[in-house]
């Protein structure tokens, strides 16, 4: 156990980033975020690393897999370190329910933006190394809508270019994704209305 001295001595733990955004308005927070090309990890479903350079696409998708919010950032960045402003910007679009997410975005200040706006967050725990706690049976049930997200993922990978992306630069990347992104709302919302 510190001594007395040593405890008044202790230096106050910086802000992070999660706790910085939930003052911050939607453009602030997605203007502090690195937007460069760089090198991303991340596990795949099987388990293994998959590495790429370049950028990373988060997008806010709803239940018809019509794109709502997008922000472009450097692909080291975590995913969770955009939740925050897209929700912000999402809920200034559009009124919604529910925010679904997958275990990197288990924090409690993602909690609370969802919360805090009258929405309900049904987020898959992070173990953490420990026994996961599984979602309530209703909550599970309206977790499996996130294949949207999955969806709209894999169409604009796919079918609009967003796999193929040929250009230098994060402005440029942007400007080639919004093009294949706008082709995919307009035929996604066609799908709809047919």
């Amino acid at each position: 156990m510190p001594s007395p001295r040593q405890a008044s001595q202790r230096h106050p733990e910086p802000e992070t980033r999660l706790e910085r955004q939930l003052r911050q308005s939607a453009a602030e927070a997605l203007a502090e975020l690195p937007a460069h090309c760089d090198r991303g990890t991340k596990k795949n479903s099987q388990g293994y690393r998959e590495t790429w350079t370049g950028c990373k696409l988060h997008a806010d998708v709803n239940d018809c897999c019509l794109p709502l919010s997008v922000a472009l950032t450097a692909a080291s960045l975590h995913d969770s370190q955009v939740a925050i402003p897209l929700l912000k910007l999402t809920g200034e679009r559009v009124n919604y329910l529910y925010d679904l997410m997958d275990a990197a975005y288990d924090a409690k200040p993602i909690y609370e933006v969802s919360r805090s706006r009258g929405r309900v967050p049904i987020i898959d725990k992070n173990g953490r190394g420990r026994e996961v706690i599984p979602l309530a049976p209703h909550e599970a049930a309206r977790r499996r809508e996130r294949t949207v997200a999955e969806r709209f993922n894999s169409r604009l990978k796919e079918e609009f270019g967003g796999d193929t992306v040929m250009v230098r630069g994060a402005q440029k990347v942007r400007l080639h994704l919004m093009f294949g992104i706008i082709a995919l709302f307009a035929d996604q919302l066609l799908k709809l209305i047919s």
